[in-house]
């Protein structure tokens, strides 16, 4: 598979690892290098290239992606309430149920195609939102969530006297107090969890650019061009279909595990089909199909999540400060439906404009940009070619 990755692969790679690497530095001018902010990109960032491989490659639409989220945190939080607070076992005990939970969904949903594989997927998500939030509830604690607790010095040990943490026991580990995930004793909080969270950004990246450029990523392009296509000529395109979508619940997984290892809860909302909706918006906004674009479209999101919705009229008043006092009263009065609770009017508004002007998302841009500054450099090129080959006495 890496013999298919060419030059100009690599080098993506090579930058997209160091911009990733590089984010505490880079975001500071913007107010967005604090831990929390910087996690939330980087698992968003999962979360938004695997629901691409499904729908940006294969051009079907998942309404239900946030089962998988869901999932992944909830055994996440159980290989820290069972096993250790190491975060190893979670990562694997997560993408493993997701994996399977997707199997599950997917050989039933992609019976179908189209509007109706959508609709089956928001029904599966919706209903293990229910099951998480009221039928499971031994599972899942309900509405109030599931989180770890420490273990109680206790000649008899059980779930209600403190979580069971076998491996932890068995190593003579114990903590009283609130327990805090860990990469072999590096607590995963602050900047540390947040280089974890990167390195596994970086690392689906890369799995995800092996996929596009295999065969197999070859082939699931092709269906998302002409399914019946490849159907009439006797390609049996399900079990392609099929393990792209296990794949991309297990990105789903992944990432719902890194939300619970940063933040050791899971709670039912993050099931919900907004969460599915989002990551969708997130695709999109960055560029249905393309490798770097569903990140960005990720940042985006959770940047103007943490920060307009943290905006409010003293800030607006200051920001036009600069105007009479009318039109200062009248832009804040304004703007005030936009920022604070109101900030989904600002994603909506935003998505509207990137949606009408640049259907291919942010990337579009990136290359519209860059075709208009190639043009223009061989434009300058060929004037000074011209320049050069005319004679002097015609210059004179």
């Amino acid at each position: 598979m890496l013999r298919t990755l060419s030059r100009s692969d690599w080098l993506l790679m090579a930058i997209f690892t160091a911009i990733v690497v590089t984010l505490p530095w880079t975001m500071q001018p913007i107010g967005a290098a604090y831990p929390d902010l910087l996690q939330k990109f980087a698992i968003y960032g999962i979360f938004a290239i695997g629901f691409n491989i499904l729908f940006g490659l294969t051009g079907y639409l998942s309404f239900g992606h946030a089962a998988f989220l869901g999932v992944g945190s909830y055994a996440a939080v159980w290989s820290f309430k069972l096993l250790t607070m190491n975060v190893l076992p979670a990562l694997a005990f997560s993408v493993l149920i997701a994996g399977v939970f997707a199997f599950l969904i997917g050989y039933v949903s992609l019976r179908r195609s189209g509007i109706y594989f959508s609709i089956l997927t928001l029904a599966f998500a919706q209903m293990s939102y229910n099951l998480a939030y009221s039928v499971l509830t031994p599972i899942t604690n309900g509405e109030t969530g599931l989180q770890t607790r420490a273990i109680r010095q206790s000649a008899e040990i059980s779930l209600r006297d403190g979580d069971i943490r076998i491996i932890d026991q068995a190593l003579g580990i114990q903590e009283f107090g609130v327990p805090i995930t860990n990469l072999f004793g590096m607590k995963m909080s602050g900047y540390p969890g947040f280089y974890f969270c990167a390195v596994m950004l970086i690392v689906c990246f890369f799995v995800a650019l092996c996929i596009s450029r295999s065969n197999f990523g070859m082939m699931l392009k092709a269906i998302k061009s002409n399914q019946n296509r490849l159907n009439y000529t006797g390609i049996h395109t399900r079990p392609y279909l099929i393990a792209a979508f296990v794949i991309s619940g297990m990105y789903a997984g992944l990432a719902g595990s890194l939300l619970a290892i940063t933040d050791p809860i899971a709670g039912a909302e993050r099931m919900q089909w907004t969460a599915s909706g989002e990551v969708v918006l997130m695709t999109i906004l960055g560029g249905v199909g393309t490798l770097v674009g569903p990140v960005l479209g990720a940042g985006l999101i959770k940047y103007a999540e943490q920060k307009v919705s943290s905006w409010n009229e003293g800030i607006l008043n200051s920001a036009f400060s600069f105007l009479p006092d009318g039109a200062q009263a009248f832009f804040v009065e304004l703007f005030s439906f936009f920022v604070g609770e109101g900030w989904h009017l600002t994603l909506g508004f935003m998505f509207m404009v990137i949606v009408i002007f640049l259907p291919g998302g942010l990337m579009e841009g990136f290359r519209r940009i860059g075709r208009a500054f190639n043009r223009a450099r061989r434009s300058e090129g060929g004037r000074t070619t011209v320049a050069a080959n005319t004679p002097a006495q015609e210059r004179g």
